[in-house]
């Protein structure tokens, strides 16, 4: 891996190099080096050429780290699409421009007697990050139309969120460097695509991010240890720290005993509740933002509330800090009127983007969420007051019932928003006090918080048993491919086109919507297309499961990526018949079947009597347990599915009616008739006939062939694939070693193995997916999908399973070489 960054992205690798061998041998990179920076750093009263030498070092550790990930990610894309040279040119010229063009600016704020940019005079910064952002927002012009909008969006409000409430010289280069990319990406840079309008989706996360960018503000000022922002003040109004002790006894020093009484009790606050508390009002807007990018109608009105409040509280917040005679006009206009710009701007893109959050939750989700939170507020509200009371001799001044029922709201309250609002009476000292004191707000907030996250990402789609009824009624008029009776299995859920001849079966797991096979009626792409659109209004990711290959080349004309996850097996019943050598382990099969005097034997498993249908759940039960792991859903069957309407079971018995194996088949329709049957369940017992799956699968064949059936799909093996000569892309690639990994443990290549006895024809079967982007989240989405019962302890064991199995691959493919 390492090889072949070196190979597509050279000038990037050096310049890494470079710039940590540099910062090592000068000491530049354990901590700041006030003297180095002065010599090599570029400000307003460095020589010219410290330009250059600015990009060879960073400020701080955190430069060294934050800069090396901006350009492996953007340097190492740039080299791709521009080459070495203009990838060199674009990133000095961001660099030398973003600088002299925010030096500019600093002397401007200088001659127009701006305190924030007066204080910026004298001072020096260094790092190659501002030739970095400039690089990243000028590649912006040759990427694909969602992704130049989310990178310019999030690099844009990062830097300008650090010039605006850290405030350092650095900070406003990066955003001056960042302006001269855009700048040269729009003259020299820019492809000449036509303009593509906002997606449903595209614009959800537009405003999501704008929402989130809102709230990281105010911490990125509270966190910086020595802020200089226009403004750093507004990480007061939002995340409120601490008071420091200089405050607190510069206040209790003068006349002011209301103000002196709550700031040392806030002083008094332990570090998690009042860190967990100030960061409240920006931890609720991320998790709102969450809620917008899945379309969520209670996180738009959530967020339109909190914005109007905030914007009244900092308005009254503005009017008592403008009247300090000290703050200049120009202070007053940009300090305080901005702040005031943000809830009100956001407001407004929310109203203008009503309808892109429409996404309701159901009825009893709502009384759910709202009975559970009522709960949690009466009883953590019981518990302070009652408990207080209790122990109240750990509070001073010692308080009455009465005075901790008035106490009562300010624990919901983070302690800084306390200040100059509502004065507090007594503080806790004990540790039950404290701990009733201090975290009554913590446990109610996060409780609240983690209810709105599960409603954001929960999801509640419904399909009444109507919708399944016609949608096996489409399955059997119009038939489908070998999966298309999965479609009816419990769990699914049905869309259809608007004329309610195409449907399609799916199921949302973690926001994704995984189909389930190929689309069932005649107008495949349209309902792709359409079933798109309901994902992107519901906030979720479609994800076709198990299509074939007609499916997939439909897609891909609608700009969708695929890759192939599974082999159909199909055996062609016309022409079948078991002669030659290849057949010679099918025939042997047949042969030891007869002499054991085991028959194979049609029934269907609700009728069957109770002594058959007990030994396949105790077969089942015991291929469960040695597999040590839980049985696998979705595209697998399990004893749940052996009752469907139409499926049948052949088991093989012998003389003394002992089940040593069991199958069940799908039917295939087309035209209202069955053509052919896809094989699912397969069980044998561990001591029983060993050649029962062969024999069972050999006499279905015979028995199918003489009723009229045209094939037998012996359905796909997961994660197993022909070898066709076609050199794997690189995320084929990947889930050909996962499922190399998981052979030991499901054995999908020896069943891929097993099938090729009987001479089937191969059928690729892929999966397919609009964005490249989501899937991390689309495997597992998939992975829990095949095992929605995995527990804790399972899951470890399979991934200690999968940690042995890599190694002693890695281990194996070392000697090797």
């Amino acid at each position: 891996m390492i090889t072949r960054l070196f190979r597509t992205a050279p000038l990037t690798c050096a310049f890494l190099i470079v710039f940590w061998t540099v910062g090592a041998l000068t000491g530049a990179i354990g901590k700041t080096n006030d003297e180095l920076l002065a010599r090599v750093g570029f400000g307003t009263e460095s020589p010219l050429w410290t330009v250059f030498t600015s990009a060879l070092w960073s400020m701080d550790l955190l430069g060294y780290v934050a800069t090396t990930v901006v350009l492996l990610v953007f340097g190492v894309l740039a080299e791709r699409s521009f080459g070495a040279l203009r990838t060199a040119a674009i990133f000095l010229s961001s660099h030398v421009i973003g600088s002299f063009l925010g030096l500019g600016v600093v002397l401007i704020g200088r001659d127009v007697h701006w305190s924030w940019l007066e204080s910026l005079v004298g001072e020096v910064a260094a790092g190659p990050s501002i030739g970095g952002v400039g690089l990243a927002l000028a590649l912006t012009f040759r990427m694909p139309s969602p992704w130049r909008r989310r990178v310019r969006l999030m690099m844009i409000l990062s830097v300008l969120v650090l010039t605006l409430y850290s405030g350092w010289l650095e900070d406003l280069l990066r955003l001056s460097g960042g302006v001269a990319g855009l700048v040269i990406g729009a003259l020299f840079l820019r492809s000449g695509a036509a303009h593509k309008a906002r997606s449903f989706q595209e614009t959800r996360v537009l405003v999501a991010l704008l929402l989130a960018a809102s709230a990281l503000g105010p911490v990125v000022a509270m966190m910086s240890p020595s802020p200089n922002g226009p403004l750093w003040w507004f990480a007061d109004v939002v995340a409120v720290a601490q008071p420091v002790q200089d405050d607190v006894d510069a206040v209790c020093g003068s006349d002011a005993v209301e103000l002196c009484r709550t700031m040392m009790i806030q002083l008094s606050y332990g570090r998690f509740p009042a860190l967990v508390m100030s960061l409240l009002p920006a931890l609720l807007l991320l998790v709102l933002a969450e809620g917008l990018r899945r379309g969520r109608r209670f996180a738009w009105w959530s967020a339109l509330v909190c914005n109007v409040a905030y914007g009244s509280f900092i308005g009254w917040y503005v009017v008592d800090a403008a009247q300090i005679p000290d703050i200049g006009a120009l202070e007053v206009v940009f300090s305080f009127s901005i702040p005031m710009l943000v809830p009100l701007a956001i407001t407004i893109v929310l109203l203008l983007t009503r309808d892109h959050f429409a996404v309701r939750l159901p009825r009893h989700a709502v009384r759910k969420f709202w009975r559970f939170t009522v709960g949690s507020v009466a009883l953590l509200s019981a518990l302070y007051v009652f408990g207080g009371y209790l122990v109240r001799d750990q509070f001073t001044p010692e308080p009455g019932f009465a005075a901790l029922l008035a106490d009562l709201p300010t624990r919901f309250l983070p302690p800084g928003y306390l200040l100059g609002l509502v004065p507090l009476q007594f503080s806790a000292e004990g540790f039950l006090g404290a701990l009733l004191f201090e975290y009554t707000g913590v446990v109610f907030w996060l409780i609240v918080l983690a209810g709105l996250l599960m409603a954001s990402w929960r999801a509640w789609p419904s399909s009444c048993e109507k919708e399944a009824e016609h949608a096996r009624e489409l399955m059997q008029r119009y038939g489908g491919s070998s999966l298309s009776y999965m479609t009816t299995w419990r769990g699914n859920q049905y869309w259809f086109t608007p004329d309610g001849e195409t449907a399609i079966a799916y199921r949302v797991v973690a926001t994704i919507a995984l189909t389930v096979g190929d689309p069932i009626g005649p107008a495949r792409v349209e309902a792709v297309r359409g079933f798109a659109e309901f994902c992107a209004r519901n906030g979720w990711t479609p994800c076709l499961y198990s299509v074939g290959a007609e499916t997939r080349e439909a897609v891909e004309g609608l700009g969708w990526s695929a890759v192939q996850v599974a082999e159909d097996t199909v055996i062609e019943l016309d022409t079948l018949s078991f002669t030659g050598k290849k057949w010679q382990d099918v025939r042997t099969a047949l042969n030891k079947a007869a002499k054991a005097g085991i028959t194979a034997e049609w029934c269907t498993y609700a009728d069957a009597p109770f002594a058959i249908t007990d030994q396949i759940r105790s077969i089942s039960a015991e291929w469960v347990a040695d597999k040590g792991l839980p049985e696998m859903g979705f595209t697998l069957g399990g004893l749940e599915e052996l009752t469907g309407d139409g499926v049948r079971c052949l088991i093989a018995v012998d003389g003394d009616r002992t089940v040593h194996g069991i199958t069940s088949w799908l039917p295939v329709y087309a035209d209202g008739e069955v053509i052919g049957w896809t094989l699912d369940f397969m069980r044998r017992r561990t001591h029983g006939f060993r050649g029962s799956m062969e024999f069972l699968i050999a006499s279905a064949a015979q028995q199918l062939q003489a009723e009229g059936a045209r094939f037998l799909s012996l359905s796909g093996a997961p994660l197993a694939r022909l070898d066709r000569g076609e050199r794997p892309r690189a995320l084929q690639r990947v889930l050909d070693l996962t499922g190399q990994v998981l052979e030991p443990v499901y054995g999908f290549r020896s069943l891929f193995a097993f099938k090729a006895k009987f001479q089937p024809k191969y059928r690729p079967m892929f999966m397919a997916y609009p964005d490249s982007a989501a899937l991390p989240r689309i495997a597992n989405a998939v992975s829990r999908a095949y095992l929605p019962h995995l527990n804790a302890r399972q899951g470890l064991r399979l991934a200690t399973k999968m940690i042995i199995r890599t190694r002693g691959r890695v281990a194996t493919a070392g000697r090797t070489h």
